[in-house]
């Protein structure tokens, strides 16, 4: 792999990709949904998320209100409906009409049918760390997915197809082909590395006894 001079790009969440999300809660009595890329993975035992949000929007009266929300993961089929979720405003448009909504365990925290996969969260902490977001950390009380969207009883993220985001230039992508298994990939790494470090050491030990040998 070919390596160049790094150049400074300044001090800025160049955490690539990361995850489109649509984020439900119950507000005002109806379900509201917002498109959330600012999500990710807490802990997997007791199994929780994060998502972060501005102060200013909608749906975070809802989440304190009822102490749940929803994660829900939309396929690429579905980017115009989701980006469009994060365009306009629950206190504006009612957004309780765009998808079918089921509800789970909690019965309060509103999810998308249209969704492959569903993340039902008991609200565990809120944190504002001072700036113009707050964070709600979560615990998956449990999760929904309809059978063709998985393998071994495990999502499938191939027949998911789930949209990723890249920041600053705020553009959606898709996924591409799988390079290997996590956690036995990098055996084969090793095994060169170790390979090329015996041969490395043959090669010092004929120099050394040449040099000897010339003596």
């Amino acid at each position: 792999m070919e390596t160049g001079e790094k150049k400074a790009i300044g001090a800025k969440n160049f955490l690539y990709p990361m995850p489109t999300t649509l984020v439900g809660a119950q507000v005002n009595g109806k379900p509201n949904y917002l498109t959330v890329a600012f999500c990710g993975i807490v802990q997997a035992s007791p199994p929780m998320i994060a998502v972060t949000l501005g102060k200013m929007h909608y749906t975070n009266g809802g989440i304190k209100e009822n102490q749940c929300f929803s994660v829900n993961i939309p396929s690429r089929h579905m980017v115009e409906v989701t980006d469009y979720c994060g365009i306009v405003s629950g206190k504006r448009i009612d957004k309780s009409e765009i998808f079918e909504t089921f509800y789970g365990k909690l019965e309060k925290a509103p999810m998308i049918r249209e969704c492959p996969v569903n993340l039902e969260c008991r609200l565990v902490d809120t944190l504002d760390l001072g700036g113009a977001s707050e964070v709600f950390i979560g615990e998956i009380v449990e999760s929904y997915a309809e059978e063709r969207f998985l393998c071994n009883e495990i999502p499938d993220i191939e027949k998911i197809e789930p949209i990723v985001f890249s920041m600053y230039d705020n553009n959606y992508w898709g996924i591409g082909e799988r390079l290997g298994k996590a956690w036995s990939v990098g055996k084969k790494f090793g095994e060169n590395n170790n390979e090329k470090k015996a041969e490395n050491n043959e090669l010092k030990e004929i120099n050394i006894a040449g040099v000897i040998g010339r003596k």
